[in-house]
């Protein structure tokens, strides 16, 4: 989940109003007082997106919002989701030209919360069943927005929609990238784009393949009402048919929450989130240790062909991936590999640098993971991401299923894992973990005493280096090894406030 610009900005001249914060100079002082340096305050307002679920019939949904404690000892706040004012999967079409039979549809109050967060430090939580659950908007405010996480899990137990689907919502944005998204004919990807505020917002989609720009006028000027939903069925986009596309959606106007509902007829689906923004380093974490097949997928938007070295970050140590030790990426056009069952019985992150003499181009890039062979197979998406940094959060874990993966591509760190109070009741519990330099370490992460309902978990790095996690979430069906994978960036719970000087010479004629 991508931290917004425009919100932390707000959140920036929220705090400077409410705590005026300056360095005064006093008549006849002679000079100014001393630069202070800046300090970081936690954000007073959070957004999030969450698509519509809608898949099937069969389709069984739970949200689980969360806000860590101690983050704020502000006003108390609120934090809700509610049904989008109105949704448009009725524009959406299938492959064939057909209009969706899976319309999301607005419900009788869209004013009242479909999940509401009363306090920090216990998730709240939500079921919606079948199709026809829409999109939510939410906002938190005072002592529940820092940090402010919520998962949308849908389990579906049969049909070309099958699999676990997890997402962490989105906060609002203006470009999000989207390595590992296809056209092919075994796959249905849509890009959901959700609107928060109270005007409509107009995006573009630009989808990249193998040998470059993928042409298409529908992709331009898509209109998302306000407070709504647009699905848009990525292969409608264009009459080429490629294995690996990248999606890049922007705005014109406004801003919107954007991620990829991605299904494969023979592996299930999943939601794939934003890559992090373009680097020369990525870090893909929490490959699970059973993987059966990993697909690289990556691009490079700039004017240079970017040059990577590829390494799996394993328990003990980073190896090579053999015949795909590097990776040549050119310029606007989309690079896959398959590195097959590379973890091989050994839970692992991936880690892309500059090859030796490379420039550090900017790229993104996501892993496609799948569990199982044959009718078992089950898929899952790990974008590349940002460190956890001060805080990050996993909204939705349950008492068995939650494998957290730790990963320290540089130097050594110490991190603090919490598990939450249940949402039905139980005591958080808190465990610490050292991860060694250039390793990746796979964990049942603590669960709360007297758990009932499920809980989070929250990361953050007390000493070290940077450290990059994820977590699988695994509910097995019927002998299918269904998960889903959410990586976990800094929660932008602060913002940075810069010290300054009170200027009164622009109150002068």
């Amino acid at each position: 989940m991508k931290s917004t610009s425009l919100s932390l900005i707000a959140g920036t001249v929220a705090l400077a109003a409410v705590t005026g914060f300056a360095a005064l100079t006093a008549p006849g002082d002679g000079g100014t007082t001393e630069a202070k340096s800046a300090t970081r305050l936690p954000v007073e307002r959070s957004s999030l997106l969450c698509p519509a679920p809608g898949l099937s019939d069969l389709a069984e949904t739970t949200y689980t919002s969360f806000t860590p404690a101690g983050g704020s000892g502000g006003e108390a706040g609120t934090a809700e989701l509610k049904q989008s004012t109105s949704t448009t999967a009725d524009d959406a079409t299938d492959k064939d030209g057909n209009k969706d039979g899976n319309k999301d549809k607005a419900k009788a109050d869209p004013g009242k919360p479909v999940v509401s967060l009363k306090e920090p430090g216990k998730p709240a939580t939500a079921d919606e069943s079948g199709a026809n659950a829409p999109a939510l908007v939410g906002t938190a405010t005072g002592r529940l927005a820092p940090g402010w996480t919520t998962q949308q899990t849908t389990t579906v137990e049969a049909g070309g929609a099958r699999g676990l689907l997890g997402v962490s919502c989105t906060g609002p944005d203006t470009d999000f990238w989207f390595p590992a998204a296809s056209t092919a004919k075994s796959r249905e990807d849509y890009v959901h784009l959700t609107n928060p505020d109270d005007t409509a917002a107009v995006a573009d989609i630009e989808l990249y393949g193998p040998d470059g720009t993928l042409k298409s006028d529908v992709g331009e000027g898509i209109t998302v009402p306000a407070r709504s939903s647009v699905p848009v069925l990525i292969s409608t986009l264009t009459s080429k048919v490629a294995e690996d596309v990248t999606v890049h959606v922007t705005t014109r106007t406004g801003r919107v929450g954007a991620v990829v509902r991605a299904a494969d007829e023979e592996a299930g689906s999943d939601w794939l989130a934003a890559s992090a923004d373009p680097t020369g380093t990525l870090v893909l974490p929490g490959i699970p240790a059973d993987a059966t097949s990993v697909r690289l997928v990556a691009f490079a938007p700039g004017d240079d062909d970017a040059d990577l070295t590829v390494k799996l970050l394993g328990k003990t140590g980073a190896i090579s991936p053999a015949g795909h030790e590097d990776l040549h990426v050119k310029s606007r056009m989309t690079a896959g590999v398959d590195l097959k069952d590379i973890t091989r019985g050994e839970a692992g992150s991936l880690l892309l640098t500059p090859a030796r003499g490379g420039k550090g181009t900017p790229v993104v890039a996501a892993l496609r993971v799948v569990r199982g062979k044959g009718d078992a197979q089950e898929v899952g998406y790990i974008p590349a991401t940002g460190p956890v940094g001060a805080r990050a959060t996993a909204a939705d874990n349950r008492a068995k299923g939650s494998t957290l993966s730790l990963t320290a591509p540089g130097a050594t760190a110490t991190v603090k894992v919490t598990a939450s109070a249940g949402s039905g009741g139980g005591e958080q519990t808190v465990k610490t973990y050292t991860v060694k330099g250039g390793t990746t370490l796979a964990v049942t992460p603590p669960v709360p005493s007297g758990l009932k309902g499920g809980y989070a978990l929250t990361v953050e790095t007390q000493s070290g280096g940077p450290v990059h996690a994820a977590r699988m979430l695994a509910l097995p069906q019927d002998g299918i090894q269904m998960f889903t994978v959410q990586t976990l960036p800094d929660d932008g719970g602060t913002v940075e406030v810069p010290a300054a000087e009170q200027d009164l010479s622009v109150l002068d004629d």
